[in-house]
């Protein structure tokens, strides 16, 4: 086994009491990710959610590479090892040692290796059959960045580079199913924003399962009013039995879901941007055999171009000038989805935007729908003045971590400098103050969902390095700080249990440590 380079802290020459809370936060970060990762990849936490999930990991490593640019890479190589023949990333890769009953659907449940057989499912491994939005690509050239060397001699991106294409392709080839160049999904669970309200119209045409036909694992984890109700529920699970029924095959599932979703659209333009960055990045590491640096310099091109083409749809499709905002568009009915999501404001992201569609939403972002530097001091989930909003029930109005960096991004991108500062403090002030949520309510900033979860951990991490590479504090709660001593100590012996736990796990079968 490789020994995994030690994890370092950062310590400041000088630091004022903000920055010493900005230390305590980034170790109390640090030691979720160490408590949750398994030896080759990060669980979103160690109750309800106990396999890798597919956006999650992409979250994860953002945030892992400040601390281990190798476990970062090694977080988003595990995933897409586990890609199937047509080029899906699933958004479950399940883990043999956690039983069937720890979490459902389980594997027994998706049973990808043989129903998924004749769209390529691995045979080795236990997935699901759906998908998570495509952030990776962006995730990978990030981890690059933070370790250009360590990548480069590893071969992480040259690896991973025909992987990513490969999930693109699946996207644009096999989901564009409204025929509008735009990727639809075809479950709620899949663009991550699994209970929002944006499906309950769509929903509606699909029969419940029955009710004695599965069995909720959610609840023993969680309160049943922050969670999607039995009927919902009921729904998710008829919808992803179809889609196993026909083999996971597009082309032959009725798709009684299909929604083109902005957020979704808008982070695979991201990541086609970013694959641009791979592949020009790669050029110069191939040997110039077969004309092979030429073709990564125009496949770079190519993605720029469908970058563009992307866009182009996006607006055209699902941009509501009236609303201020994007909306999701329901493909079977043929018509938008009247409810104001945060999905719709997440283009934002995407380099190229017509400065006019730009300005309406950094207006909507403030207004009194999202109510940001007003109401809240995070991005909702939902509209705030929306006849479905509750800031507690998931996607349903609580403000999530993950979505909250990604609406940082995107203010910082368009020159909103303050607003992108004031959100970065409100996140890592209610990442300290709810023990790393799963969600907050957006109002309170209390806690709701699993605590010491992976991406706000890790996406912490990512926003205390770049206010440390500004050369700013950001103002956290001082109760984060530990004694740097008993902080060092800690970390040094969950690394060193961690490296045991590891090797006992890669000894050869009838070694004495297997043994044991």
């Amino acid at each position: 086994m490789r020994e995994i380079p030690p994890v370092r802290l950062h310590v400041p020459a000088q630091r004022s009491a903000s920055g010493s809370a900005a230390d305590g936060l980034r170790d109390a970060a640090r030691r979720v990710l160490l408590r949750n990762w398994t030896g080759g990849s990060t669980v979103p936490s160690r109750s309800l959610y106990p396999h890798q999930w597919s956006w999650d990991s992409a979250f994860v490593a953002i945030g892992l590479r400040h601390l281990s640019p190798e476990r970062a890479q090694r977080e988003l190589e595990t995933l897409l090892a586990a890609q199937w023949g047509d080029g899906r990333v699933p958004h479950i890769v399940f883990n043999p040692a956690v039983p069937l009953d720890a979490y459902f659907p389980s594997p027994d449940f998706w049973r990808s290796s043989t129903a998924g057989a004749a769209a390529g499912a691995p045979a080795d491994v236990e997935t699901s059959g759906i998908v998570q939005p495509p952030v990776h690509a962006l995730a990978a050239w990030l981890v690059h960045r933070a370790d250009p060397a360590l990548s480069r001699r590893r071969g992480f991106l040259r690896r991973l580079y025909p992987k990513l294409v490969a999930w693109h392709h699946y996207l644009t080839a096999h989901r564009d199913l409204g025929r509008r160049g735009l990727v639809s999904v075809v479950h709620p669970w899949e663009p991550g924003m699994d209970n929002s309200p944006c499906w309950d119209g769509p929903l509606a045409r699909v029969e419940p399962a029955p009710p004695g036909s599965f069995r909720r694992a959610d609840l023993d984890h969680g309160s049943a009013a922050d969670r999607p109700t039995d009927l919902d529920y009921a729904r998710y699970v008829r919808l992803a039995a179809d889609y196993r029924d026909h083999g996971y095959l597009d082309a032959r599932a009725p798709h009684r879901f299909a929604v083109e979703d902005p957020g979704v659209n808008a982070l695979l333009i991201a990541s086609e941007h970013a694959l641009a960055d791979i592949a020009e990045e790669i050029a110069p590491e191939i040997a110039p055999v077969s004309g092979a640096r030429e073709e990564l310099r125009a496949d770079a091109d190519a993605h720029r171009r469908r970058a563009r083409e992307l866009t182009a749809a996006l607006v055209d499709g699902l941009w509501d000038a009236e609303a201020g905002q994007f909306l999701c568009f329901d493909v079977r009915s043929g018509r938008p989805i009247a409810e104001r999501s945060v999905a719709g404001l997440l283009p934002l992201i995407v380099p190229g935007l017509p400065r006019d569609v730009v300005g309406a939403l950094l207006d909507t972002v403030r207004g009194e729908h999202f109510g940001l530097g007003g109401a809240v001091r995070l991005v909702p989930s939902y509209d705030l003045r929306g006849h479905a909003f509750d800031p507690r029930r998931y996607w349903r109005g609580p403000a999530w971590f993950n979505i909250n960096w990604l609406m940082e991004r995107g203010l910082r991108q368009h020159g909103r400098t303050a607003d992108a500062d004031a959100l970065r403090a409100a996140v890592l002030a209610a990442a300290a103050s709810s023990d790393f949520a799963e969600y907050v309510d957006p109002h309170t900033g209390a806690g709701h969902g699993s605590r010491e979860f992976s991406w706000t951990a890790a996406l912490v991490l990512d926003l205390l390095h770049r206010t440390a590479r500004a050369g700013e504090h950001a103002p956290v709660p001082a109760a984060v700080a530990r004694p740097r001593a008993r902080v060092r100590a800690e970390a040094r012996a969950e690394a060193r249990a961690e490296g045991q736990a590891e090797a006992r796990a890669e000894a050869p079968v009838g070694s004495g440590e297997a043994a044991r």
